[in-house]
């Protein structure tokens, strides 16, 4: 941490090295001939989007991933060339700026292939793969009708290119496995009624490719395990190998105190000290995504757990302290500090949630550090972007 670099005591810091050898036990898990697609949607799922596309690219993913087209084109303008997929939506007024910057889009309907190509220049070709809904209900063709309509658009035109086929498992984190079966049967009966199979073809999310690399066909789109992140808590103890998590969140104390018998802490007063005891103030609230359902949860400081007491304020948060602590001593809200640790998935069932959302909540008011080899290779602070 510089101090050039922001002006508060929180932080985030993101592990590479964890990005880095999890993308290369995936790969070790996969067959030579089966892609790494990186997916970097949310801004890496709140990690940074370009530093862990950077990392996984020279770990040895070949593709990225994101949601919507701005993403894409953030990290076109970040000088990163490799091919990229939009996984959602995109307008088809936007078809030509996708051309432009050779980003691939998600088409799953013959209309939205008609409109855009009113839009795409006539020096340039649009790199689209098809969207097969198997039964997550989202995006997707669900016929072998729509299919061959998409086919005859393509065929008719000079505008496109199909490079890759794929669907989206509902429950493949799940230990029950027969809707994943039938989603999987359904995907390739769609399949096989393509006139052309394109280059890749993909059904495998984090948990498909942890699970089923043999039903992944030739890629994977490796998403939450790539942050060292389980699918889902059913089927953690099933991982075939160890992940390793790459965020951790820290604050530090601005301020000490003791409170005597009676006083109380925070908005609503909902605190209530029994005894004499010290309490520190740290600089993060729910502005910063740590939200008011944290009051009563743990933090480590100097080791030790200390209950977060009273509301969760924007800004701020107070925690009881085992003794008098100096000012600027860290406090660790995901992470290890000495032998204890606070993983994503404890805060994540504290919350009743998933793991996924807890790094994204973590807005990018708090700044984060990006180590390797636990140095720090850069600090992104987007307020003083």
């Amino acid at each position: 941490m510089t101090s050039t670099s922001f002006y508060r005591d929180t932080w985030v810091e993101v592990d590479l090295d964890c990005i880095a050898a999890n993308v290369c036990s995936m790969i070790k898990h996969l067959s030579p001939e089966q892609k790494v697609i990186a997916v970097v949607k949310a801004n890496g799922y709140g990690h940074g989007d370009v530093q862990v596309a950077r990392v996984a690219l020279e770990s040895g993913a070949q593709y990225l991933a994101v949601a919507f087209l701005d993403e894409a084109l953030s990290l076109r303008k970040h000088g990163i060339g490799a091919p990229i997929l939009v996984l959602g939506a995109s307008r088809p007024e936007d078809a030509n700026v996708a051309a432009e910057h050779q980003i691939s889009l998600t088409v799953y309907n013959a209309e939205w292939l008609i409109e855009a190509s009113k839009y795409i220049k006539d020096d340039k070709k649009l790199t689209f793969h098809l969207k097969i809904d198997s039964g997550m209900g989202r995006l997707g063709v669900r016929s072998e009708q729509e299919i061959s309509e998409i086919f005859e658009v393509i065929e008719n035109g000079s505008h496109f290119h199909l490079e890759g086929v794929f669907t989206h498992f509902a429950t493949a984190d799940e230990l029950d496995l027969s809707y994943f079966i039938k989603q999987f049967e359904r995907f390739n009966e769609l399949l096989s009624t393509l006139p052309v199979r394109p280059e890749l073809v993909h059904t495998g999310n984090s948990a498909t490719g942890l699970r089923f690399p043999e039903k992944t066909f030739n890629a994977v789109r490796l998403g939450i395990a790539m942050y060292g992140l389980t699918p889902s808590m059913e089927m953690k103890e099933i991982i075939p190998y160890p992940l390793k998590e790459a965020f951790s969140l820290h604050s530090k104390l601005v301020h000490v105190k003791k409170l005597a018998k009676g006083d109380k802490v925070s908005y609503g007063a909902t605190y209530t000290a029994e005894v004499e005891e010290w309490v520190g103030t740290v600089p993060i609230g729910y502005a910063d995504g740590w939200i008011r359902k944290h009051q009563g949860a743990e933090v480590l400081v100097s080791g030790v757990r200390c209950e977060i007491i009273g509301r969760v304020c924007m800004d701020q948060l107070m925690v009881r302290l085992p003794k008098k602590l100096p000012i600027g001593t860290q406090v660790t809200l995901i992470g290890t500090q000495e032998n204890e640790t606070i993983s994503i998935d404890e805060v994540a069932a504290r919350l009743e949630t998933i793991n996924y959302e807890v790094p994204c909540t973590i807005n990018f008011r708090v700044p984060r550090i990006f180590l390797k080899k636990q140095s720090i290779i850069e600090v992104r602070n987007t307020i003083l972007l």
